[in-house]
């Protein structure tokens, strides 16, 4: 038969107060991301006060009316006047654009208007508004631009565009359609960038190449239109054999020799696939460094980026009178904002503390780093510096994530600088950093008609005396963005090669 009793146990167990939770939570966020935590506070809590006023991107809000608030320039008088080309109107219109960057500081008082900010479909509607197309054929242009997708490409098939427009009225009139989304499509074609609105990548090169032909300049310069026929010959029918550098392939199939299919190809690569990509939306991301490093009098600095670091304070005369007024019942709350905001003031005062004495142990570790590049980054792991500055290794991990360091060498997420290591025949260590750093060497040095090989790097290594094994080689040289050797392989042989 059991028999209950009671028993005093003494135990220790980490618990994590809302204190501890906020410490954390601010560590590993990025400073925008700070600085829009504080956004948010500051609202919320009236006790909390900022000499930084933080816009919603996290940069410092400075509010100038005047030069900001002008108005753009109106460029109604620039566009095409009844009569005119739609190449002449948009020629005249580009013309003014230009004009009107460069005489900002005239007395029109024009502020500055930057193209690369239209969207593709503004670009191509701008177009479409000096035209003299017909009602009927505008609408449908204007159809085409909306089905664009972000490359500019016609990713829909007419068949379908037709359909979806006679969708309820019956199929009577879908030749009609066809015949009219047809014209539509080719005087959409016809607008700037060329190769826009097109339906495959051979399309969008078929129509750079007649534009280009259409030249006298490209027409003199060739010299022979049957280059320009072999050129529109390998668009068509062997795309896939030029991605894949089969010129005995090509010139055997097309029947042509060896100089007129490198001049071909050569003709080729002056065309661009993407003609649309500077309209593309680029999501782009913005990094303010937490820390700047510096070489003073020969010893490596480093200081926090004073920008980054928000100037937080609890509000003394709120404070004041909520402790004039004591502890009523009815301050309970205030009273709770108060404390919230003393952990606040604490909290990133205490984060960028540990985020200096992480970056100043991670200087001292790379030094070599510092003075010579990428070759010379020793292999460094979290465990090491947080035995230094006498830290979890996760709290490590948290202070290296999304932040960064300016040094002249460049702007650096803190992460950047652990690597594992590599074993040399000396017996020593290096870091996989300079490793990667001698595979990029190797690679920009090597021949491009003949570029190395996976097998043939890890050989050189080698002979340099690092034990490196191919697949790592590999793996490196994925991690930097290098293709493979094949894809390296230069995009025109030389005419021995191919004769």
């Amino acid at each position: 038969m059991m028999r209950q009793t009671l028993q005093l146990k003494v135990s220790q167990q980490i618990t994590l107060t809302p204190q501890l939770q906020q410490s954390i939570r601010l560590l590993q966020l990025s400073t925008p991301e700070l600085k829009a935590e504080i956004n948010t506070v500051l609202q919320e809590n009236p006790f909390l006060d900022s000499d930084d006023l933080y816009s919603e991107h996290g940069d410092t809000a400075v509010n100038n009316p005047g030069e900001d608030d002008k108005e753009l320039p109106c460029l109604s008088n620039n566009w095409a006047e009844p009569g005119e080309s739609f190449r002449d109107g948009y020629m005249a219109w580009q013309e003014g654009r230009s004009v009107t960057r460069n005489h900002m500081d005239s007395d029109q008082g024009t502020s500055d208007w930057q193209p690369s900010d239209f969207t593709l479909r503004q670009h191509l509607t701008t177009q479409l508004a000096l035209t003299q197309f017909t009602p009927r054929n505008r609408a449908l242009v204007s159809l085409l631009i909306d089905t664009l997708d972000g490359d500019g490409y016609l990713s829909i098939s007419l068949e379908e565009i037709a359909d979806m427009v006679l969708a309820g009225t019956g199929k009577e009139n879908r030749a009609q359609m066809l015949d009219e989304l047809g014209i539509a499509l080719r005087l959409l074609q016809s607008f700037d960038p060329v190769g826009v609105a097109a339906r495959s990548p051979a399309e969008c090169l078929r129509l750079q190449l007649t534009e280009k032909f259409r030249s006298s300049a490209i027409e003199e310069a060739d010299g022979d239109r049957a280059i320009v026929d072999i050129a529109h010959t390998i668009i068509d029918s062997h795309l896939d054999k030029l991605a894949e550098r089969d010129w005995t392939g090509m010139r055997r199939q097309i029947g042509c020799t060896g100089p007129r299919l490198s001049q071909a190809c050569a003709l080729i690569r002056q065309l661009n696939p993407k003609p649309c990509g500077e309209y593309s939306n680029i999501d782009i991301h913005y990094v303010e460094p937490d820390a700047i490093v510096r070489k003073v009098r020969g010893v490596w600095t480093v200081s926090l980026n004073q920008e980054s670091v928000p100037k937080l304070r609890v509000h003394d005369l709120y404070a004041s009178m909520l402790r004039a007024q004591g502890r009523a019942a009815s301050n309970a709350e205030l009273s709770m904002q108060l404390q919230e905001a003393k952990w606040l003031v604490r909290n990133i005062r205490q984060r960028f503390d540990t985020i200096l004495r992480v970056t100043q142990e991670i200087v001292r570790c790379q030094r070599a780093f510092f003075e010579h590049g990428e070759i010379a980054m020793r292999p460094l792991t979290l465990r090491e510096v947080a035995e230094v500055v006498q830290l979890h290794e996760s709290t490590i991990s948290r202070v290296t994530s999304k932040k960064y360091l300016s040094c002249p060498r460049g702007v650096y997420e803190l992460k950047y600088f652990f690597g594992s290591h590599v074993t040399t025949d000396a017996g020593g260590m290096t870091s996989s950093t300079a490793i990667r750093s001698l595979i990029r060497q190797l690679i920009q040095n090597e021949c491009a008609s003949k570029p190395l090989s996976d097998a043939r790097i890890t050989s050189l290594l080698t002979e340099q005396g690092f034990q490196v094994a191919r697949r790592t080689v590999a793996k490196y040289r994925e991690s930097i963005g290098i293709a493979s050797a094949s894809q390296r392989k230069s995009f025109l042989p030389p005419q021995e090669e191919i004769k």
